[in-house]
């Protein structure tokens, strides 16, 4: 991995911060004995970066928005594991992972409205045939 690269990108950087939250979340709820949520919230939150790093390796700009758009479905499935935590008692305290997932929800948000407004008929290819 090119470490200038994420570095420089604030999405790459801001879900690898968060990506190394999660994981030491995560060891938390294993030492209490939450291995199912445990299991999940570690899947869907390091998912999200996972899916940034390869939209930046896209095949074309419809390929770009779809690594995206799956990051953010990730993202979504992310916050409802965290606000399981949040709400449940005997869980270690997440209000930074959930103020750091918000961050990255704009940003990517923005990225994905950006890419969209550049390039509006990237889904629609066939209808202009």
């Amino acid at each position: 991995m090119n470490k200038y690269k994420t570095e420089n990108n604030p999405i790459l950087k801001l879900t690898f911060v968060f990506a190394l939250g999660i994981i030491k979340y995560c060891e938390e709820l294993e030492a209490k004995k939450k291995y199912p949520l445990a299991k999940q919230l570690f899947r869907s939150g390091t998912s999200i970066g996972a899916n940034a790093h390869e939209a930046q390796h896209a095949e074309s700009k419809a390929d770009f928005i779809h690594k995206f758009k799956i990051s953010a479905k990730e993202m979504n499935e992310t916050y409802y594991w965290l606000q399981l935590c949040k709400n449940s008692e005997g869980y270690p305290d997440c209000q930074v992972l959930i103020a750091q997932l918000d961050e990255i929800q704009r940003v990517i948000n923005s990225i994905i409205s950006s890419a969209k407004r550049k390039h509006p008929f990237t889904y629609f290819p066939t209808l202009f045939f």
